[in-house]
This record gives C-alpha cells, sequence and structure tokens, in this order.
C-alpha cells in the first residue's frame, strides 16, 4: 500500500518535466529544452533517442517522426487507451497524443484543425496518417452509423494505395500523389462523415518507370493476385514480363510486396464504392491500360503509322508518323488513368458523404510529397518542390502567428523573431507574367515551334539577375562544370536542385487529340465514358496547363488551411538502405534542413523556452517551498510567484503571463527539476516515518482519527446548509422587491433585478441577431430600461454586419460592383432590360485573344487590348447585318472582319452613344467626320449591350456621352447625310428595313416588375 502510494503521489504520469531527469540517457521529448539550439545539439538528441527506440520528439506542438524500419510495440490498443484526453505534455511524445490534443481542442473550441504530415518519400508519412485514423476510428464514440464511417475512411487507403502508390527508388510504397483528407465530427465528437481531395497524380508513371521502379501497384496485383476467371475475361496473362508498361523499371517482382495478398486486401476495400458494376468497370480500365501499352506500330511507304489490321484504331491514330502514334497512345493511356483515378476519389467522398446539414467541426490530414531530388529532377520534381516552398511558407507564417497570438493572450511583449523568408523562391516560380510558370504556360501555348530549350532561354531572358537560380550559360565557370545545358538550378529553402528542361512542356500540356476524346464519350464502359463526358468535348477552348491546374489547387489548398488551427508531423528517413537501428546523420541533417525544423526551433526559443500553466506548475513543483506544500489556498499565479521567488529566479528568467508562467532558459527549469528530484526522496523519507508510526498501533489512531473526521464533516455540512439556506432567503426577497419597483427610478431595491431583466435580454439578443443586414424584423423588442442600449446595440451590429461584407470583398467582386455602379447611373429607369442584366456579371472580355487574327493582332499591337465583344453591324446603305468583332484599345476601338480592320474610331472622335429605351440591343456610335470621305457613325447590335457600353464609357471616359432615347435615332451616313432608326413595341423582335427607308427594331414589353441595386 505505501509504495503503491508513493508511486501514485510522486510520478503520476510520466509527463515531460519527469523526463527531464533521463535527459543524458535518452536525451530531451523537446527540442526547445534544449541547452544550445544548434544543428548538432539537435542531431546528438535525435540520435539519442532513436538509439533508445524513441521515434517521437517534440518542437512545441510540432512532432518529429523517425522511421525505424522495423515494428515497435506502441501503436496497440492500449497505447491508444493511454493516450486518450490526455494532456499534451503529461506523456511522452506520439503521434497519439497529437492527434487526441487535436481532437479534444476541436471540440473545446468548436473549430477546425489540420494536422500537416510532411517528409520525403520513404519516411512513414502514409504510415502516420493510418496510425492517426486508426486511433480516431478507437478513440471516438461507437454506433452502427459512426462504424460505418469509420470503416469506409479505413478502407479508403488501400484502394488510394494501390491505385496512386507505387516503389520508387527510395520506398516500396511511395504515395505518388498528394491528398488532403477531411474527417467530420458533429458537435458530440462523433466521426460522421469525411472528404478527400487529390493533387497531382503522377501519370508519366503509367507509362514510363525509372529503372529500379515500378507502376502503380494496382496493374501488380491484378495479375499477379486477380481471380483465374477474372483474369481470363479481361484476356490477361500472370506474367509481369508480357506487358510493356510493366516491365520498364525491370524490377516488376520485389521481395518486400506480396501482391496477391495485398490485392485480397484491396478487393475486399473496393467495398467503399458500394457498386458491384463499378468495379467491374474498373478491372476492365485497368486491363485495357495495360493492353494499350503493348500495341505495336508499322509504318507504311509514306511513313504513317499502321496497326495490324486494326481499323478501329488506325481511324483514330492515321495519320501520324510512329513517333505521334506512340505519343497519342501513351497520351490516351495516362489521360484514361488519371481520369479513373480522380472518379475513384470521388466514388470514395459520395461514400463517406455526412448528409446532415447541420454544421460540423473538420480536423484535416495532408499527407503531401516532400522535398524531392533525385539525381535527375524533372517536371514532376519541380511541382513538388514547388509545393513545399509554399507549405513551408505557409508553416513559418502559422508558427509566428501561433506564437504571438499566444504571447498576446498572456500580455507577453513580443520580440521579433530572424528567419528566413522564402517569398523571394515562390515569387520567382509563381510571380504573374514573370514566374517560371507564367514564362513555361507562354511557351507551351505560343504559336510556333516551342521547345523545352527555347523555354530555357525564355529563363535566362527574364531571370538572368536572380540569386536563386542559374543555368549553363548563366553561371561562373566553376558552377558551370556542375551544370548540363539543358538544365537550370534554384536556390530552395532547402537547398540546390538542379532541374533538366527535358520533357517539361510535353508534361505541363498533357494533352490528348480531341477525336481519341470523341471516341473515348462512346466507351461502353460506363466509368470511362462518364469520365470522358466531364471534360466537355465540345468546348474549343485550349484546357489548362498542368502546373496552372496544380498551382491553382494549391492556392485552394493554402485557403483551406490558413482558416484552420495547424498541427505538424514531420517524418525523417533514419538511412537509405531502410535498415534498423542505422542513424544517417548526413541524411538525417540534410531532411532536417528542408523540413525548416530549426527555423521552426528558432522561432520557438526566440523568446520563452518553456511555459505552462500556473495550475500544472504549482502542482508539480509546489514541495519545494515551504509556503505552497502541502497546499496553496491563494490564486495559483500567486502560489508560482511565491514558489519561483524562493527558488531565486533572476527577473530576466521568467515572465508572469495571465495563465501561464514564461521561463527563457532550459538550465532554469532543469535546476527546478534537479531539486524537486531531490525534494521527493526527502518527502519519500518523512512519510515512511509517518507510516510506520500509525503502523504500530494502528486500532487506536483509526478509531480516534475517524471521529474526528466525522465531528468535522458534520460540522462543515450543516454550516453550509445553513448559509445556503439564508443566501436563498435573501436572494427570494431582492428579486420580489425588485419586481414590485421594476418602474421605478435605479435604487438598492431594485437594482440586482434590473441587472437580472438586462442580463436575461442580452442573453437571448445574443442568440436571435439579425445575420443579414437586409433583416430588418427580427431585432428582439426591449424592456422598457433598456429601450435606448438595445437601439445603440442594433446599429452598432447593423454597423458590424455591412463592415464585415464589405471586408469580404474580393477584389474582383469589387471590380465587378464598380463596374455595375457606372452601369447604374447610366441606365437605371431608363432602359427596360436594365434590371435583368444587375445579376449577370461581367467578363474581361467576349471573344479570347487567340480566337483574333494575328494579323489584326500585329497591326494593333502598340496598343493594348482592354475588351473585345461579338457584334452584329449594319451597313450605311441597306442596313445589310454583318457580323463583327469589335475591339476596345487603350486608345481607340476597331471594327474587324476577320484579318481586316474595317473601321478605327478614335476616343477623341466619339461625340456620342445613343440607345433605344427598350430591350433591344442596338447601339449608334455618333462620330464626328473632319474629311467628307470619311465614314460616318456606326449603327450596330450587341448581346451584351451593358457590359459593353459600360468597358467602352470607362475605357474612353465617355459616361456621360450615353443617351438613351425613346422612339426614333438620328444618325450620319456621311457627313451631311442622314439616316434614322425607328423602334416599336411587338409580338416578336425584329430587325428590318422599313418602306420608309429606316431601319425598323421591333422588341417585345417586359413587364414591370420591383428591382432594388
Amino acid at each position: 500500500m505505501f509504495v503503491l502510494f508513493l508511486v501514485l503521489f510522486f510520478t503520476g504520469q510520466l509527463d515531460m518535466e519527469g523526463a527531464l531527469t533521463a535527459r543524458d540517457r535518452v536525451g530531451i521529448q523537446d527540442f526547445v529544452l534544449l541547452d544550445e539550439t544548434t544543428e548538432a545539439a539537435f542531431l546528438t538528441n535525435l540520435r539519442k533517442r532513436f538509439c533508445n527506440d524513441l521515434i517521437y520528439t517534440y518542437v512545441g506542438t510540432l512532432l518529429v517522426s523517425v522511421n525505424p524500419y522495423k515494428e515497435l510495440d506502441i501503436f496497440n490498443k492500449k497505447q491508444m487507451e493511454l493516450y486518450m484526453g490526455v494532456n499534451f505534455f503529461e506523456l511522452p511524445p506520439h503521434i497519439y497524443a497529437l492527434a487526441d490534443n487535436a481532437y479534444h481542442t476541436m471540440l473545446t473550441e468548436f473549430n477546425n484543425h489540420f494536422i500537416l504530415i510532411s517528409g520525403e518519400s520513404g519516411a512513414g508519412k502514409t504510415e502516420a496518417s493510418k496510425k492517426i485514423l486508426q486511433y480516431y476510428a478507437v478513440s471516438c464514440p461507437s454506433t452502427t452509423l459512426l462504424n460505418t464511417v469509420r470503416d469506409k475512411m479505413l478502407k479508403s487507403n488501400p484502394v488510394l494505395e494501390a491505385f496512386g502508390n507505387a516503389k520508387t527508388l527510395k520506398n516500396d510504397n511511395s504515395s505518388r500523389f498528394g491528398k488532403y483528407m477531411d474527417i467530420e465530427f458533429d458537435s458530440e465528437g462523433d466521426a460522421v462523415g469525411g472528404h478527400i481531395l487529390n493533387y497531382l497524380l503522377e501519370k508519366s508513371r503509367v507509362v514510363h518507370q525509372n529503372h529500379g521502379e515500378r507502376n502503380f501497384h494496382i496493374f501488380y496485383q491484378l495479375v499477379e493476385g486477380g481471380e483465374d476467371s477474372l483474369v481470363q475475361q479481361l484476356g490477361l496473362e500472370r506474367d509481369c514480363q508480357h506487358y510493356n508498361y510493366l516491365t520498364q523499371g525491370q524490377c516488376a517482382i520485389v521481395s518486400s510486396i506480396n501482391d496477391k495478398n495485398d490485392w485480397k486486401t484491396v478487393r475486399n476495400a473496393l467495398q467503399v464504392i458500394n457498386n458491384i458494376y463499378s468495379v467491374q468497370h474498373l478491372f476492365e480500365i485497368i486491363a485495357s491500360v495495360l493492353h494499350l501499352g503493348n500495341i505495336r506500330f508499322d509504318s507504311d511507304s509514306k511513313g504513317h503509322a499502321l496497326l495490324n489490321n486494326k481499323a478501329e484504331l488506325r481511324w483514330v491514330l492515321s495519320p501520324f508518323t510512329i513517333d505521334h502514334a506512340i505519343y497519342a497512345r501513351d497520351a490516351l493511356a495516362k489521360a484514361i488513368y488519371g481520369q479513373t483515378f480522380t472518379w475513384l476519389v470521388n466514388r470514395i467522398n459520395e461514400s463517406m458523404e455526412n448528409k446532415d446539414p447541420s454544421k460540423k467541426t473538420v480536423i484535416g490530414l495532408l499527407d503531401i510529397y516532400g522535398f524531392e531530388v533525385f539525381y535527375v529532377n524533372s517536371f514532376e520534381q519541380f511541382c513538388i518542390n514547388y509545393c513545399n516552398e509554399k507549405l513551408q511558407q505557409l508553416f513559418i507564417q502559422l508558427t509566428l502567428k501561433a506564437e504571438q497570438e499566444e504571447y498576446e493572450a498572456e500580455d507577453i511583449e513580443w520580440e521579433p523573431v530572424q528567419f528566413f523568408n522564402n517569398k523571394i523562391i515562390c515569387d520567382l516560380i509563381e510571380e504573374k507574367h514573370r514566374g517560371i510558370i507564367s514564362i513555361l504556360d507562354e511557351e507551351c501555348l505560343r504559336p510556333g515551334e516551342a521547345t523545352d530549350l527555347t523555354f530555357l532561354e525564355r529563363l535566362e531572358d527574364k531571370m538572368g539577375n536572380h540569386p536563386h537560380f542559374v543555368t549553363h550559360k548563366l553561371a561562373d565557370k566553376t558552377t558551370r562544370k556542375t551544370l548540363e545545358r539543358g538544365d537550370f538550378r534554384l536556390l530552395h529553402y532547402a537547398g540546390e536542385v538542379t532541374y533538366c528542361v527535358v520533357g517539361f512542356l510535353d508534361k505541363n500540356n498533357d494533352l490528348l487529340y480531341r477525336n481519341i476524346k470523341d471516341l473515348m464519350c462512346q466507351s461502353k464502359n460506363a466509368i470511362v465514358r462518364e469520365c470522358f463526358s466531364t471534360m466537355d468535348p465540345d468546348s474549343r477552348r485550349r484546357p489548362e496547363t498542368v502546373v496552372t491546374q496544380f498551382k491553382s489547387s494549391l492556392l485552394k489548398l493554402t485557403e483551406i488551411l490558413m482558416a484552420k488551427e495547424a498541427w505538424y508531423i514531420r517524418c525523417l528517413k533514419s538511412n537509405e538502405s531502410k535498415q534498423p537501428g542505422q542513424f544517417d546523420e548526413a541524411l538525417i541533417r540534410h531532411q532536417v534542413k528542408y523540413l525548416g525544423l530549426m527555423e521552426h526551433l528558432r522561432v520557438r526559443r526566440a523568446g520563452f523556452a518553456y511555459r505552462r500553466k500556473y495550475e500544472v506548475f504549482l502542482k508539480r513543483y509546489k514541495p519545494l517551498c515551504p509556503a505552497t506544500w502541502p497546499h496553496w489556498r491563494g490564486v495559483p499565479a500567486d502560489g508560482v510567484e511565491v514558489l519561483v521567488q524562493h527558488l531565486g529566479y533572476l527577473p530576466n528568467e521568467y515572465k508572469m503571463g495571465r495563465t501561464k508562467i514564461f521561463i527563457r532558459h532550459p538550465r532554469t527549469l532543469y535546476a527546478t527539476e534537479d531539486a524537486y528530484e531531490r525534494c521527493k526522496h526527502e518527502l519519500a523519507t518523512r512519510l515512511q516515518a509517518k507510516y510506520k508510526g500509525y503502523k504500530e498501533n494502528p486500532c487506536c489512531t483509526f478509531t480516534s482519527s475517524a471521529t474526528k473526521i466525522e465531528t468535522c464533516w458534520r460540522g462543515v455540512q450543516a454550516r453550509k446548509e445553513r448559509e445556503r439556506r439564508a443566501w436563498a432567503v435573501k436572494v427570494i426577497k431582492k428579486f420580489i422587491k425588485g419586481y414590485m419597483t421594476r418602474g421605478q427610478a435605479k435604487s438598492t431595491d431594485n437594482s440586482e433585478y434590473l441587472a437580472f431583466v438586462r442580463q436575461s435580454y442580452l442573453n437571448r439578443l445574443k442568440g436571435n441577431l439579425p445575420k443579414n443586414v437586409l433583416d430588418k424584423t427580427t431585432w428582439l423588442s426591449p424592456p422598457a430600461v433598456l429601450t435606448e442600449t438595445s437601439e445603440i446595440l442594433r446599429k452598432l451590429h447593423y454597423r458590424l454586419m455591412v463592415r464585415k461584407y464589405v471586408r469580404g470583398l474580393t477584389p474582383q467582386k469589387k471590380a465587378q460592383l464598380q463596374q455595375k455602379l457606372v452601369t447604374s447611373s447610366m441606365f437605371r429607369d431608363k432602359k427596360d432590360s436594365y434590371p435583368q442584366s444587375v445579376s449577370q456579371p461581367f467578363v474581361d472580355t467576349r471573344i479570347n485573344e487567340q480566337d483574333i487574327n494575328i494579323r489584326v493582332i500585329q497591326m494593333i499591337r502598340n496598343e493594348h487590348i482592354k475588351y473585345s465583344v461579338p457584334v452584329i453591324k449594319y451597313d450605311r446603305n441597306g442596313f445589310k447585318p454583318r457580323p463583327r468583332q469589335f475591339i476596345l484599345t487603350q486608345t481607340a476601338a476597331y471594327m474587324i472582319e476577320e484579318a481586316k480592320i474595317k473601321q478605327r474610331v478614335l476616343y477623341t472622335s466619339l461625340k456620342g452613344i445613343s440607345v433605344s429605351n427598350l430591350t433591344d440591343g442596338m447601339i449608334i456610335l455618333h462620330i464626328t467626320c473632319e474629311d467628307p470621305k470619311q465614314k460616318g457613325d456606326l449603327v450596330i447590335q450587341c448581346d451584351h449591350l451593358f457590359e459593353f457600353l459600360t468597358k467602352l464609357s470607362v475605357i474612353a471616359k465617355k459616361q456621360n456621352a450615353v443617351n438613351v432615347v425613346k422612339g426614333s435615332i438620328k444618325f450620319e451616313f456621311q457627313p451631311g447625310k442622314e439616316g434614322s432608326v425607328d423602334f416599336s413595341t411587338g409580338q416578336e423582335p425584329m430587325v428590318y428595313k422599313a418602306n420608309n427607308g429606316h431601319l425598323m427594331v421591333v422588341r417585345w414589353v417586359l413587364k414591370k416588375r420591383l428591382f432594388m441595386f
């Protein structure tokens, strides 16, 4: 009993401070408490812990995980239960501690969180994501519905691994796509749904693998593990060597991968799709990709590709050369697999979708590719490392923000932190019109012969003086020896990476011929037909490039993460050979650098290394001061102040916040912990002596003690009951008297009652505030005593809602509203069709630049095109309608017919613009004619009248020149020769030349309706 008592009293739980006594043997559990914040000290501490199978270490609330490449008995259900509901630093570092604290913080604060898992391939990111999902599956409440949701979340992992993971040189199960999963929880903490976003699947792996690497797992699993009937039905053979797409890496069979067993797991997990026919179609697609890779081409006398009497394929691919045919084949294979992967993620999302519309909180899991540096780095590594640059930027921003917010919340002065800001690198890559991505897209989209080398030349022209960019041409003699002529090198925050530009343009375009898309839309396979139908084959617009799509999705991901509270897991590889017990210091140092761990540590250590709540600090160290031991009766903050004064803390060694104590140096904490260790032994001796005294005469002692305790307890209870009743009588009396005198001036009799009325009204008002500025009726009626206050609060609340709305406007939305305001000033209450146009957003242009004839662009190249729109132009003689393009530049407007400029109108010669008050789109541009031979006014019809005239009036500064006319509009063919356009209403809209020689425009009449702008 006594031994148990001592264990419970002194140790309780293996908290972080307790482990400080073992720091020399197993290292420090939190890098923030290192004496020196050097890289050498960091690595030494990491090695100590790794050699003792302690793979987890904290940097504040960030978790560092080192892959041990062996099974450790720290992931069982018993360990999960140990960490449930425990304070973050009460137990040794563990991924369960981070997952549990994210979960309970979400429930307590009812806000959204995300866990960012990063590290290079093979560091254990995917395993970490699995451990978190498994922990939530065990720790969350259990019902039939919730079990179904959790089962689908867990089953989605092997499915996505099979279709999205592959063997690489560094990892036998490397994720070749980025994954962000939101786990939705209701207010009770139950997991009720999930949603997955995927990023940049490495589609090129489908058709090409480097030596020592494999294609995606699912291909090998189907060939090696598929049922005999299924393999036969799909026309496959049980030999991976038979398929071109599976043998390029020359390692189809890997000893560490059991494709047959993995097939059974995936087969079972595919139940998440909930449709047996879809699963069958899925297998057919995988087999079709393998068959597609085995297609061979011969050439005819003209050099065109032939396909061994397969006429249906020849129709698609001819008359290509063999090289073009191979490109088309591989592009189709990549497109089929990429679209199928997206379809699979969407089906998984549908199966996990939460149907309950009530508000939910989420914890996001971001398992994203780590920084990659290979012997040859291509387009994929460029995108992946760009992603890591953005996440590093976000990581530092959120870390600094969290630190600064904690200091401000605790009223501690913030000390600026010096750190490397990688914005210069992000701008180098993504800056609009000047960054590498913009230049790459320009090369992909521009006419003419664009190649990877012309792309490199453009980079050298644009980036020549940038300190983080170098090529063979720009480098000095020493650096030039390390660069090939087709390479460029970027100095990332993690170090230098050399990229080979070969294949950049092809991989960025990722184009699929239109006739192949059309053919896929007619496929008998339902999945293929669905996937390619959503690609809009009828669209004539060029699809966005791969890097632009990736940039857009990355920006959206950043917005998602910025709206959530962040938790971080940094995964490290212990060695390249995947051997247990090996600690490769050079490899670890490199990873520590590019994961930004030293930057994070410096941010956390910039001010105070240690901070704890007063209650926690006092509970542990109170035996060190006679004034606080055994019980401190006052406020915990005062007790901590007394304690640290007794311990001799210097003023510059600590600060007292609102709820926490901040200790600047780890050595101060170490001295306190060492004193506590000595104190424990002294207290144990005293307790042991007391215990032996009681043990010698137990009966007498226990009887006397019981009697005293009983007497005291009854006295305490009686006094509490008397005080409780007296308080109740006093409160009820005051409430009744206050109610009776509620209409009188404030006095001692009614002050508390009026305070209760005020509080009651304000509480009800808090839950029933209007949600938007248009709601003028739901404001609660106040009691008489709060009439004036209620009116002030109402005005303040509406002002706040207006302020939030205005601040929430994006620059694009603001520009739209400004243009709409110009439109309103010109046409509101003047033109009948104006109300219907208000809800229709304006666009930047109605004609893409590539749809304008190149000769026209060359002729007006010195003028910047502001806006283009298709119009119908009516001849001055005969009013024959002719389709034209109308282009607005900085200085003039142009009427274009294919490659000809039919008329140029300087804005200075534009003396007026006339439109009717009806619903037609007719516009008359009145032009000053100085030369008798000069063309006169323009009569045009435009389907986007309000947008066109708004753009024209803003560009030409002619807002006051627009006239809305009733009846007829006069115009001049030529100087001195007039014409007329008559307007009327009718059953059908028409435009024709009337018998009187005028142009007649007939429009229907719109019914009047209420309209507000």
